[in-house]
């Protein structure tokens, strides 16, 4: 199927302007050319335009009168102006600024014609992207949506309410996978910062030696490669929330420009003497024991204490029985709508008491994982403990389920197909199943599974 041509509606363009326009776009535009005044309302009221051209005339008010009503009848079609000089056009009004996206001086030049309609059309398009982005995220950052029903939990979402109201500095710790970085952007989304960007930095990613660049910015030749300006995430962050995942990874020299920033909210960028100032809420977040590193010597201690203004924990999952099986279920819920697999109802009564009995270690992400894994094998209408494949599943059934010659039937079928499905790469298929490629081979062994493709590479 062929890509819909992008529409431009042209108002008023003189012989020369028409040719130069038709020269850059016919073709690769869909284009529509109108002279009165009228008509060319009626034709913005009758379909939707992705970009319209107007011929500016200094001396014909109706020209002005007419953007005015461009901007009221569809204000996020961007506007090219086309005119004798870029000194005769006054707007007359600061409001239509953005309508108008650029304004080109005769004669055109079909080359940069084209160039600005692109980048008109690219801006639009990320615009639309960024509102919708924002939209989903009101949504999805939202507290309401949150499972809560164990009473820690409960207490930790309603300190997160109040704490998204203020601007101080927030400490979330806890353990990987507890969904600190989801939390962190529940906060800013729900704050008075909510429309300001909001920036993740995870510290255990970057290299040291760019971590300082990252942060902070440089100026162009400030070191090797720095062949141009860039803003840091400080700066990108300026007015609204940066959040620092891993700050237990940052190192020392770091942690004291850090504090600065904290204390001063200005610092300058690598190679430059120029002092930025920014206003920015800080949101931090680690898995490690904060107060063991600084008696290590491995974390400032003022540091700490700036970053712990609002600390808050989260509880492991094995901490929140309560929430286990609601979560399972919204999970399930999200990957089969993901999936297209809307056939699979639910849990059997098995695999929830597996899920309930299971210490998940790698908390809410773990479960995720296992989840989504679960919904692509499952070919029923509930998830079994077949397709439930939790590491260390027959000790976290124990207690719960007699393992029989059956259930070793469903492993070793559900072994197989994962290996035929990775077209018996063993590697592959441990990935698909969760486990680690070790384990899965003992289960190989223990099965009497065997491929002739294994046989070849052997004598090889």
């Amino acid at each position: 199927m062929s890509e819909k041509k992008a529409s431009i509606l042209v108002y008023q363009s003189s012989p020369e302007s028409k040719t130069s326009i038709e020269t850059a776009l016919a073709g690769h535009f869909d284009l529509t050319f109108q002279y009165d005044a009228t008509l060319f309302q009626t034709e913005i009221n009758k379909r939707p335009y992705d970009l319209i051209f107007m011929d500016y005339q200094s001396e014909n008010a109706n020209t002005l009168n007419l953007l005015k009503k461009v901007q009221e009848q569809t204000p996020f079609t961007p506007v090219i102006l086309t005119c004798e000089s870029m000194d005769s056009v006054t707007l007359g009004n600061h409001q239509l600024e953005p309508v108008v996206y650029d304004i080109l001086n005769f004669p055109l030049s079909p080359v940069r014609v084209r160039q600005t309609v692109r980048h008109a059309l690219n801006k639009r398009r990320q615009d639309n992207e960024l509102a919708y982005l924002r939209h989903t995220q009101d949504i999805v950052y939202s507290f309401d949506r949150i499972i809560a029903e164990s009473d820690n939990f409960k207490m930790v979402l309603n300190n997160l309410r109040k704490f998204a109201t203020t601007d101080a500095t927030l400490l979330i710790t806890g353990t990987t996978g507890t969904g600190k970085s989801y939390l962190s952007g529940t906060v800013h989304y729900n704050s008075p910062r909510r429309h300001r960007p909001f920036i993740k930095i995870n510290c255990a990613n970057i290299p040291e030696a760019l971590l300082e660049s990252e942060l902070f910015g440089h100026e162009k030749g400030a070191f090797t490669g720095a062949d141009k300006q860039r803003l840091g995430r400080f700066e990108q962050a300026d007015g609204g929330t940066i959040f620092f995942d891993e700050i237990g990874e940052i190192p020392l020299e770091i942690q004291a420009k850090l504090l600065r920033v904290l204390e001063e909210k200005s610092f300058e960028r690598v190679g430059g003497n120029k002092t930025i100032k920014v206003n920015v809420r800080l949101i931090v977040a680690t898995n490690k024991d904060l107060p063991s590193m600084i008696a290590a010597g491995r974390f400032r201690e003022d540091l700490y204490y700036r970053i712990s203004v609002l600390p808050i924990h989260l509880p492991p999952l094995k901490d929140r029985p309560r929430c286990l099986v609601p979560l399972a279920r919204r999970m399930l819920e999200k990957f089969t709508l993901s999936l297209n697999k809307g056939n699979i109802k639910g849990f059997t009564p098995e695999a929830l008491a597996t899920i309930q009995g299971y210490d998940w270690p790698g908390n809410i992400r773990q479960l995720a994982n296992i989840i989504e894994r679960a919904v692509i094998l499952e070919e029923k209408n509930l998830i079994g403990l077949s397709s439930l494949h939790i590491p260390e599943l027959s000790q976290a059934m124990a207690p719960l389920i007699q393992v029989t010659e059956p259930l070793e039937a469903h492993e070793r079928e559900l072994i197989l197909k994962a290996l035929t499905e990775s077209l018996w790469v063993q590697k592959d298929a441990a990935r698909r199943l969760g486990i680690s490629p070790r384990a899965l081979n003992y289960k190989i062994k223990k099965f009497g599974i065997t491929h002739q493709n294994w046989r070849k590479h052997k004598k090889r």
